[in-house]
């Protein structure tokens, strides 16, 4: 006969039995799908940007604009910052009186293949625009760790040349960063939609 004490332990140790097959599930087990940030974007706005700069343009109304006025040598760079996203477009002037066009277009070529390394793709694709002297080169760098997803630069050949590059200040992860990347390109598309040259006017 087994005493009282005895039969407990043998109870448990057939209920902890049927519990352990009971939960058993001969179904495989799966990872998770990997889970993506979600973005509230709201719908573009515009507004101009019209100041003693030789450029105007439209930005988004989403966006906010800084100056580094401590940097004497490039007064007219500027940065257009998207806070709720971490993300900046950095827009950097420089007359052609003072550097050959060349020289800047092979330097903004130069600063979109650094990221070749870990792009899986660069499409470059022209802007053209001859009735408001508009011209240049877009950049789409694909590849989920690229730091700058999209850059540009236009010029009107004789007397400006800007250049604009978007970065995040996150780690890159542009597989979930994608909404937030396409909905600041459209806001850098219309900039160069809109952009003019002050000089020519």
């Amino acid at each position: 006969m087994l005493s009282s004490y005895n039969r407990i332990l043998v109870y448990s140790f057939f209920v902890l039995i049927i519990i352990a097959m009971g939960s058993c599930n001969n179904e495989p087990t799966y990872p998770r799908p990997r889970g993506y940030m979600r973005f509230e974007l709201p719908p573009h706005a515009y507004q101009p940007f019209d100041s003693t700069f030789p450029f105007q343009f439209e930005y988004s109304a989403s966006a906010r604009l800084r100056f580094d006025e401590a940097d004497q040598e490039n007064p007219y760079w500027m940065n257009i910052d998207y806070p709720a996203y971490r993300a900046s477009v950095y827009l950097s002037y420089k007359p052609l009186d003072t550097i050959p066009l060349y020289n800047l277009q092979k330097d903004a070529h130069e600063m979109v293949f650094k990221h070749a390394p870990k792009a899986v793709g660069i499409k470059e694709s022209t802007i053209n625009m001859p009735d408001r002297n508009v011209y240049g080169l877009v950049y789409t760098i694909e590849g989920s760790d690229v730091a700058s997803p999209f850059q540009f630069w236009v010029t009107d050949s004789t007397h400006s040349f800007l250049r604009g590059a978007l970065y995040f200040n996150v780690t890159p992860n542009n597989d979930s960063l994608q909404p937030v990347i396409d909905y600041i390109v459209a806001d850098i598309d219309h900039l160069v939609a809109t952009l003019r040259w002050k000089r020519q006017e």
